[in-house]
Formats: structure tokens, C-alpha cells, sequence
């Protein structure tokens, strides 16, 4: 049985959907039989390469609100991912252009380390302020997950897997996904959103029920 899943590593709700999915495995009968396939999408693709900005600056211009509004809707986020075990501090997360962050992912990926490269990237961006568009920080957390440093180093020095990015997204947008985090189970059912346990437990029993 396949899920594959669209998500971004600066997205809060891509982490707790993650996270509420895998508290669904744990319960799922057939959790043995689960193949779990992770692709890239960009919640802002036209972010120019190289802007580095506070991301409780960015949503304020974006959303013509104030600090204050953003601080309480990331700490509803932040005590949201609580629940399901994670300690953001969004304060200091920094927004960045993800496209070098996807190609790490498609890198690792291509070693079986695809649902840990999501695990650990998106740590960084939401738990520890990592900046993920940063040679050296993507360097150092590729060699974290067991990669070769020199391998991962020219990969992101050039434009390796640049291509597979697009194709993700370009799949993304063919199957109609506007936001993440995107689910697709067996290639027909969808689950849009960081949705309750209950919800992907009853999507995987569907889906399995009914094999594509």
C-alpha cells in the first residue's frame, strides 16, 4: 500500500500532519504493508534565492496584519504541534527559497533516507531556526543523516535533482494540490491538511479495503 505525500520543510502544518499521520500508522492493521513516498512542493516558489527574512516579518507584509495577530496565530500552530510531540519556536524560524532544501531531500531519498531527511529538515527550519537554504547548514544536516559529505556538497553546489523538484510540483499541480501537506493513498484516495488521527486511520482502512 502507497501514500504519497506533498509537503514543504517551512510548513508548520506539514510537520504536525506528519506527525498525526504516523500516530495513524501505529494504530493501522496493515502498517507492515505501508510504503511511504515523500515529494517536493514549494509553499512559495517565487522567493527570490537568497532572501533570508524572519518569517514572523514575512507573514506580517503578506498578511497586512500586525505582530501581535501573528504571534497568536503561531502560538495556536506552536501549542497545536505540542500536542503531537513538537516544540516549535517559529520566532525564529527563517523564511528561505526551499528549492535547495527539496534537493537534499531527492539526494537522500535516492539512499532510503527520504521520511528521515523530512523528519530532520523540518526540525531544523521549525524547531531550531535553521536557515535551509544555507550550503553549509544543508551540508551539515545531510552529513547528519548519514550522507557523504563531499557527495552532498557538490550536488548542492551545482543543480542535481533540480529536475525531480519540478516534477514534483508539476505532478502537484497536474492532480490538483494547492496546499500541503497533501496526502494520496493508493493513487485515489486524497487527504488534504494535517487532519485529526481518526481521519487518516479511516483513509488508510478505506484504502486498503479498496486496492487500487
Amino acid at each position: 500500500m502507497r501514500i504519497d505525500v506533498w509537503s514543504d520543510v517551512v510548513c508548520p502544518w506539514c510537520y504536525i500532519g506528519k506527525r498525526r499521520l504516523e500516530s495513524a500508522l501505529a494504530r493501522f492493521e496493515h502498517a507492515d504493508e505501508v510504503e511511504l513516498r515523500w515529494h517536493s512542493f514549494q509553499l512559495d516558489p517565487s522567493h527570490p534565492a537568497g532572501l533570508r527574512e524572519p518569517t514572523t516579518a514575512m507573514l506580517e507584509r503578506k498578511m497586512g496584519a500586525g505582530p501581535e495577530q501573528i504571534r497568536e496565530m503561531q502560538q495556536r500552530v506552536t501549542d497545536l504541534a505540542a500536542a503531537e510531540g513538537l516544540t516549535y519556536d517559529l520566532e525564529r524560524a527563517i523564511s528561505v527559497n526551499t528549492l535547495d532544501a527539496h534537493r537534499l531531500l531527492h539526494l537522500a531519498d535516492r539512499q532510503g533516507l527520504g521520511d528521515a531527511a523530512h523528519e530532520r529538515l523540518l526540525a531544523a527550519h521549525l524547531c531550531e531556526g535553521a536557515t535551509v537554504d544555507d550550503l553549509d547548514t544543508l551540508v551539515r544536516l545531510g552529513v547528519e543523516l548519514g550522507l557523504d559529505e563531499a557527495e552532498t556538497r557538490a550536488a548542492l553546489a551545482g543543480d542535481a535533482y533540480a529536475d525531480e523538484v519540478a516534477a514534483d510540483i508539476a505532478e502537484a499541480r497536474r492532480i490538483g494540490v494547492s496546499g500541503v501537506p497533501f496526502f494520496v493513498l493508493e493513487g485515489k484516495y486524497g487527504v488534504s491538511g494535517a487532519q485529526p488521527v481518526d481521519t487518516f486511520l479511516h483513509a488508510l482502512r478505506t484504502a486498503h479495503a479498496n486496492p487500487a
